[in-house]
This record gives structure tokens, sequence and C-alpha cells, in this order.
């Protein structure tokens, strides 16, 4: 039988009970059916995860014993953070979702010239919300016990000014994504990447960077990289560096 998982964002204990939050609680009973007595596993985001069981349920109501804590991680050999350019919402759903799949450990959205959407303060919080809650489901799903960190929607120069910060100052491997570029990301994995150095990968929307938003990554020390011979989708291009820097100099390695 799967393994089910759940995100609980409160304090758990071994031997203590702990009632699930609404959602949680809704997705437990109605969704997945289960009934007193069943196995889950729950995470916090600090660390490891606990089993448990379920000893209540009234309606959406539920209670779970915790059994146990195990200190278990599945995080990535290499710390990994996305600038994306902020893509159309099923798009950006799916870069949210497969990134945390695939070990980023920070995203920073960028709202850049070429964005399709462009996202008023309001608009950009709720969507900073929802992304997050698509990064719970995909760590529930694959196993991950800590989720990554989305920050607020930004401008491209904002966001690299922010890694000027103490929270980014180990990301000083940097690249981003431009099909002219002479450097393959292959190149710069073997060359630049041969530690376990945190990355920074830097990905346009949907139309791509402007020449002085690419200008300014570089002055930030962002490098150009290519693929391959083909132009890819932002979503596709995220997601297949990604994997390739997982592959090359990861956890895929």
């Amino acid at each position: 039988m799967r393994e089910v998982r759940v995100f609980v964002e409160r304090p758990l204990s071994a031997g203590k009970s702990v009632t699930l939050p609404l959602g949680p609680a809704r997705h437990v009973a109605r969704v997945l059916r289960l009934r007193t007595g069943s196995s889950l596993t729950l995470f916090n985001d600090q660390g490891g995860e606990y089993r448990g069981e379920i000893e209540r349920m009234r309606g959406e109501d539920v209670e779970v014993k915790v059994i146990s804590h195990l200190s278990i991680e599945r995080e990535s050999s290499r710390a990994l953070i996305l600038l994306q350019g902020v893509a159309r919402s099923e798009r950006m759903d799916l870069i949210v979702q497969k990134a945390t799949e695939l070990g980023v450990t920070h995203i920073l959205p960028i709202a850049c010239a070429r964005s399709v959407v462009q996202l008023d303060i309001e608009r950009a919080n709720k969507r900073q919300e929802h992304w997050r809650a698509t990064a719970i489901a995909a760590c529930e799903q694959c196993g991950r016990n800590r989720l990554p960190i989305i920050e607020p929607v930004r401008s491209l120069a904002d966001a690299l000014e922010a890694l000027s910060t103490a929270e980014y100052a180990d990301f000083a491997t940097r690249g981003l994504l431009d099909p002219q570029a002479a450097l393959t990301l292959a190149q710069w994995v073997s060359r630049a990447t041969a530690s376990s150095a945190p990355v920074a990968l830097l990905i346009g929307p949907e139309g791509g960077l402007e020449d002085s938003e690419q200008t300014i990554a570089e002055q930030h020390d962002f490098t150009a990289l290519r693929l391959g011979p083909r132009i890819l989708r932002t979503e596709t291009a995220a997601l297949a560096a990604l994997a390739a820097i997982q592959s090359l100099a990861g956890d895929f390695a």
C-alpha cells in the first residue's frame, strides 16, 4: 500500500497526539478515505518524519497518535536555488512542483520585462501562497521532509540584490540559460561545480530575458549557458537544466 504522507505545520512529538489542520484532515477523510487505525507519516519542515496512526475521526476532525520520529532526510547533496521568470499559471505550477521534486532548496519568482503574467502585490501574494501549497503537495509525494523556500515575487534587480545577503552568500556558482551562449551547461558544471558548492540558476520567462536583464545578471556573476541546439520553453528549460545538474554533479551522479 502506498505510504500516506501529510504535512502538518505544527509541533510534533513521539508519544503525543495531534489534531490535523482542516486542509490535511479533509484530504485524509474525504479524498484518501482513511479510517481509525490507519497508518500515515507526518512531517513539519523541522527535520525528519513521524510515524503516526489515526486514533479518532469525527467528520473532518482527525486526531493522530504520533508513534515515533525517524531522522530521515531526502534533501539534495547540492543546494540549488532557482530564479525563475514568472510564467503562466499552469506552467509556473509545473515548474514549482518539479523543481521541488528535483531538490531545489529556494525558488525566487522573478517579474521580468517579458513575463506574460504581470502581478500586482495582492495577486503576487496569493500566487506565493498557491506555489507554497504546490510545493507542499510535491514534498508529500516525493518524500522530502523539508519545504523549499519560496520567496515573494520581485524584480530581477531586487532578486540579484538579495543574492548579496548573508542568506545567499554561498551561492557563488551562478548560471543563466541563453540559447546563444558559447559555453554549454555540461561544460560549466564540469568546470564550476566539481565540489558540492551551492548553485544558482536563472531562467527567463516565456519571452526570455531582455538584453538589459541578461547584462545586469552577468554583472552579478551569472555565466550564460546553453542546454543544446534547440530553444526550450521556460518550463522545459528549467526542469531540463535542474535534472542535468543533478545528473552531472548532484543526486543522480
